[in-house]
């Protein structure tokens, strides 16, 4: 037996061909053939990719072009300083470096979860080895491997099936579809068959929901179809963060803008007033060095860092930092059905008993003791362990939950009727009766089945305890309330029953399934999450779309959609069935992607179209999934959200966000976050940038008009107190209210986009215009008349107060861009608080310490300067805010995304 064989169409194979393919026999192998094929193709389970050291993770860091100018600015403030003035570059390497740190921590700790989720489970497996049943670890199964199958087993292997006793496995990690499939050992299976096709086989990573089976390995670990899926996630297209491409825009537009500002700083120093060139080209530096908001870096990754622990706290764990970001400028999001929107639990909605339909909560008087209720839980093969937990097929769990939910002793009563013999369901009939003795020596049969089916063999029906026979007016009123049931895209079984005297020796559907009494109909639905209509409607109401996407059939996607409220009963939108899909091209479905908000029976290619149609509409996409047929449409969005419960460890592997609870509210939570964390960053640059365009405007007008206005020392000392924390506290300030009520910024929208650019302009030239007002007067209202070199020291030391005092005051301009101080709250955030306190202390104390005077080449000032110092510093507040005003009154604030 070779490897290539491993690819055979197993499916297309009789049961005697495939055991005499992969050597060996219907009792198994052997121990030392086991650890023979053990070595031979391996362990059964997924390649990893090799895992990056430390030390790379931390170079990595070090790729983005903001870090690299950041970088070379510090190199170049050396070398032209000839080695003696190296603060600058200390600083700078120290912020890269804090930068890079976080960026490691927090790749290590989205690792550190992702490692705790995939140890959730490691099944073991029931196998033939040495001709006797032996637990083997599910890794160390080989090809020819016999395993037996039961309900509640998790399949470890992909697996030709010999026997199939009424089995059911539950695929939709493969195949998107939420009903268990029935199995076949059905020879006659074509060799181009779809995955939900090949009914006589088993695949790795399925869940056993009824019956049992026994089946014999055909392929392992990246033979699987799990492992092909799994090796196509390395060539899925992956797509650029909003939150990245923004990055790089603002790395270039200040490499750009920076070099333009030295160049023209060093010719109009050199050629223009004679300047010495080196000194000139070290001005340039410093002036390059003072453009470049060298905080920001690290400022983004502690908001992004603290957004993921806000996250953390409400069920998302963040595998990327910028996915925090991404999901507040996502436009669309595709939504699996099963688990994310619903309940993943088929749950009794409706009952019909006693000629009456009846909400189930309504149904108060119905119980084990009255026949429906009695028939759906006796003719059941739901089996409750030690801990409670029900196992069995989706739809006979529902029937015992229910009774459950009513406070019946289900374990006590199903002793009290035990089995005594069985016809099993199968979908010719589509029926399944137990026999159950009572207490006067007969037989209690009871039956449980498709009510058209069902209706066939029942002359009589059970109303109130009364038997009457059935005639025509009940026999439409059923049919009419099973036809309005399946409308709502309820799952409707029927129950029936009768006595018999004995059980026939010849135990047959026609012997026994006959002369039965009809009790009723109950009608199940994986219902909808409680809170999943309430995100549905906040995140439309915030303009995102949301879509459904799943592998269920077309009535039940567009009932679940339209009581979720993602399509109305009059909307243009409707469902979009795969096969419709199939006969779109490209370029015709992406004209028309805008007037689906479901899609059904989907494959995964259908889910990487739906994703990239969205994409080339220019919208960013979020895709939610949790099978390994989700995973390439997650690598493909924008932000690929991964279920923690129910996804498989590929799914979790692709995606940049995962929900440990499955819930599509919680990513409506998330967008609400990244919204914020969006602003905040946005606020953060606004400050900074106009703050350092005030640095350099004064430094630039200031050599043209020879003046002294700074010293390096007091921009060192401002970028590092009055930049520093304020920025770090806009970053970490509470959601503006309405956060909710905007449409999302989408891909074409920048960082400086929503009046703030025009905002770092106008305020950076506001701050350096005030800067050398209050120079000006200085010089012009000395306190020292006819010492210069006092005056001269007065003008420094006021500039140098006003700089820094005009940044904190501009801290509480930047709390939004257009709407009131008073109105967002200037002392809201405790922690914005405590930032500008400290920032003021720490400038304060350059002035009014005399050890630091020297250091700091400042002097003491007296009260009419303070008084001009203030004055200066906090007209910015009032000139702000009169221009807010302007703004709002012309409508400004409303185009503002």
């Amino acid at each position: 037996m070779s490897k290539e064989q491993k690819r055979q169409a197993f499916y297309t194979q009789s049961s005697e061909e495939v055991l005499k393919n992969l050597e060996t026999s219907n009792q198994g192998l052997t121990s030392n053939e086991a650890t023979k094929r053990l070595d031979e193709y391996g362990r059964n389970e997924l390649d990893e990719r090799e895992k990056k050291s430390l030390l790379m993770k931390f170079v990595e860091q070090f790729k983005d072009l903001m870090i690299l100018i950041l970088l070379i600015a510090a190199i170049l403030s050396v070398v032209t300083s000839g080695g003696e003035d190296i603060a600058d570059a200390i600083i700078i390497l120290a912020v890269v470096i804090i930068n890079a740190i976080f960026g490691v921590y927090q790749e290590g700790k989205a690792e550190e979860a992702i490692e705790a989720l995939k140890s959730m489970s490691s099944p073991a497996a029931r196998a033939l080895r040495d001709g006797h049943v032996t637990e083997v670890d599910s890794k160390e199964l080989v090809p020819g491997d016999i395993v037996i199958l039961e309900a509640g087993d998790v399949v470890p292997a992909d697996m030709r099936l010999l026997e199939a006793n009424t089995l059911k496995i539950e695929e939709a990690a493969l195949t998107g579809e939420s009903v268990p499939v029935e199995k076949h050992l059905t020879v006659g299976v074509a060799a181009d068959a779809g995955l939900g096709d090949r009914i006589n086989m088993a695949f790795q990573n399925s869940n056993v929901t009824y019956g049992r089976g026994m089946g014999v390995v055909v392929n392992t670990g990246m033979y699987t179809e799990v492992g092909h899926i799994a090796g196509m996630l390395q060539n899925a297209d992956e797509t650029d963060t909003p939150l990245k491409q923004n990055l790089n825009g603002l790395s270039k537009v200040l490499t750009y803008a920076i070099l333009i500002i030295a160049a023209i700083t060093f010719v109009v120093g050199v050629f223009i007033q004679g300047k010495d060139p080196l000194g000139e080209l070290m001005t340039s530096v410093a002036l390059a060095v003072a453009a470049i908001p060298e905080g920001l870096p690290a400022i983004v990754t502690i908001v992004l860092a603290l957004g993921t622990q806000v996250l953390a706290k409400r069920n998302s764990i963040v595998r990327k930092l910028p996915a925090v970001e991404t999901l507040g400028s996502t436009e669309i999001i595709a939504s699996d059905k099963t688990g994310t929107l619903t309940m993943n639990k088929m749950t009794v909605e409706k009952v019909f008993y006693d000629g009456s339909l009846h909400e189930a909560k309504q149904a108060i008087e119905l119980g084990l003791d009255l026949p429906l209720l009695r028939s759906v839980v006796l003719a059941n093969d739901t089996k409750i362990d030690q801990e409670g937990k029900l196992i069995g097929d989706p739809t006979e769990t529902a029937f015992v939950q229910y009774a459950l939910d009513k406070g019946y002793d289900v374990k006590a009563f199903l002793e009290q009727y035990p089995r005594v013999a069985e016809l099993p369901f199968d979908s010719t009939r589509k029926l399944m009766s137990t026999i159950h003795p009572l207490p006067d020596g007969r037989f209690l049969v009871a039956v449980k089945g498709a009510p058209d089916q069902l209706l066939k063999r029942c002359v009589s029906r059970d109303k109130a305890g009364t038997i009457a026979q059935i005639d025509e007016a009940t026999t439409q009123l059923i049919k009419d309330n099973n036809s309005g049931m399946a409308h709502q895209a309820l799952r409707v079984l029927a129950g029936a029953y009768k006595i018999i005297d004995e059980i026939p020796e010849n135990l047959t559907s026609e012997n026994l399934e006959n002369d039965l009494i009809f009790t009723g109909m109950i009608g199940m639905i994986d219902p909808e999450r409680p809170e999943a209509a309430e995100a549905v409607r906040v995140a439309k109401e915030a303009g995102v779309r949301p879509i459904m996407i799943t592998g269920d059939h077309q009535a039940t996607a567009e009932a679940i959609a339209k009581r979720l409220g993602i399509i109305n009963d009059d909307s243009k939108d409707h469902v979009l069935t795969a096969a419709e899909l199939n006969e779109l091209s490209d370029e015709e479905f992406e004209k028309v992607v805008g007037h689906y908000s479901v899609y059904a029976r989907v494959s995964p290619e259908h889910k990487v179209r739906i994703v990239k149609a969205w994409q080339h509409q220019g919208k960013v996409v979020a895709m939610t999934g949790d099978g390994v047929n989700d995973a390439p449409a997650l690598k493909t969005a924008d932000i690929g959200i991964g279920m923690g419960i129910t996804g498989t460890e590929v799914s979790k592997g692709a995606s940049d966000m995962i929900l440990a609870d499955d819930n599509f509210a919680t990513i409506i939570v998330a967008v609400e976050e990244g919204r914020k964390v969006f602003s905040n960053i946005q606020k953060t640059i606004q400050y900074l940038l106009s703050a350092n365009t005030a640095e350099v405007l004064t430094i630039f007008l200031a050599t043209l008009f020879g003046w002294d206005v700074l010293q390096p020392v007091h921009l060192l000392w401002i970028n590092l107190v009055t930049d520093t924390f304020p920025a770090i506290a806009l970053g970490v300030e509470p959601a503006e209210p309405g956060v909710m009520t905007h449409k999302p910024r989408g891909r074409k929208s920048s960082f400086f986009s929503g009046g703030v650019m025009s905002s770092i302009i106008y305020q950076g030239f506001l701050q350096g215009a005030l800067v050398l007002g209050v120079y000006a007067y200085a010089l012009m209202n000395p306190v020292h008349v006819g010492d210069m070199r006092a005056i001269h020291a007065d003008a420094l030391t006021m500039s140098f107060a006003t700089l820094g005092l005009i940044q904190l005051f501009h801290a509480f301009n930047v709390k939004s861009v257009y709407q009131s101080l008073l109105t967002v709250g200037p002392f809201k955030s405790k922690t914005f608080n405590w930032s500008i306190l400290v920032s003021f202390i720490l400038l304060a104390s350059t002035i009014l310490i005399e050890p630091l005077e020297g250091i700091f080449h400042v002097t003491k000032l007296d009260l009419s300067q303070w008084t001009a110092v203030l004055i200066g510093s906090f007209s910015m507040i009032i000139i702000v805010e009169i221009v807010k005003f302007i703004q709002r009154k012309l409508g400004f604030d409303q185009n503002a995304i």
